[in-house]
C-alpha cells in the first residue's frame, strides 16, 4: 500500500487515484468511505512469479456512505487520506 497497511478498521479516508491519459495528463477519481479492510491479497496471476506464484495487490475495502462497499486496488499513484474517525 502506498502508505502502509497499518490503515484499521472504521477509519474515515479518501482515496484518490489516477490513471495516465497520453504524455502529460492523468485521469483522476476520488473514493471516500469507511475502512473496512485493509490488506494484501493475492490474484490468480499465474505469471507473476512471485511469492506462491501470485501477484499480490494492496487491496482496500471501504463503505461509502451510501452504503455500498467496494474495493480499491492501491499502486504508486493512489493517496490515501485519514480524515476522522467513523466510529
Amino acid at each position: 500500500m502506498p502508505q502502509s497497511l497499518e490503515i484499521s478498521a472504521g477509519t474515515r479516508v479518501r482515496v484518490t487515484q489516477q490513471l495516465p491519459r497520453g504524455a502529460e495528463t492523468a485521469w483522476s477519481t476520488t473514493t471516500e468511505g469507511v475502512v473496512l479492510r485493509a490488506r494484501q491479497a493475492e490474484t490468480g496471476s499465474w505469471f507473476a512469479h512471485s511469492r506462491n506464484d501470485r501477484l499480490w495487490l494492496d487491496r482496500l475495502e471501504i463503505q461509502l456512505d451510501d452504503g455500498e462497499i467496494t474495493t480499491l486496488n492501491l499502486d504508486q499513484f493512489s493517496v490515501v487520506q485519514t480524515l476522522e474517525n467513523a466510529g
